[in-house]
């Protein structure tokens, strides 16, 4: 099993940014997918961004060109940069691993992110 710790979330302006941060630990080796998920009351949890081993990314499109996701220096870490934040990107975020056959390996604790002025 893989530990995940998320850090970061807070309270932002609209049109602020904030950067979340997340490390894992235990089994790493067999995560393949680092990602982050989002979930708001009475909606179901989304994906908002993940990110390979081999680099690749992808976002959904609510976030896309506003979100950036990268993994850290080492394998364990994953960032997401998010910038132009909304009101609709209120929500508790938790970070997610998973295997290469998209098993998942892990779920962190979430960390709350609210855009409000």
């Amino acid at each position: 099993q893989v530990q995940l710790v998320e850090s970061g979330g807070g309270l932002v302006q609209p049109g602020g940014s904030l950067r979340l941060s997340c490390a894992a630990s235990g089994r790493i080796v067999d995560i393949n997918t680092l990602g982050w998920y989002r979930q708001s009351p009475g909606k179901q949890r989304e994906l908002v961004a993940a990110i390979t081993r081999g680099g690749d990314a992808n976002y959904a499109d609510s976030v896309k060109g506003r979100f950036t996701i990268s993994r850290g220096n080492a394998v364990n870490t994953v960032y997401l940069q998010m910038n132009s934040l909304k009101p609709e990107d209120t929500a508790v975020y938790y970070c997610n691993a998973k295997n290469g056959r998209l098993q998942d390996r892990g779920w962190g604790q979430g960390t709350q992110v609210t855009v409000s002025s």
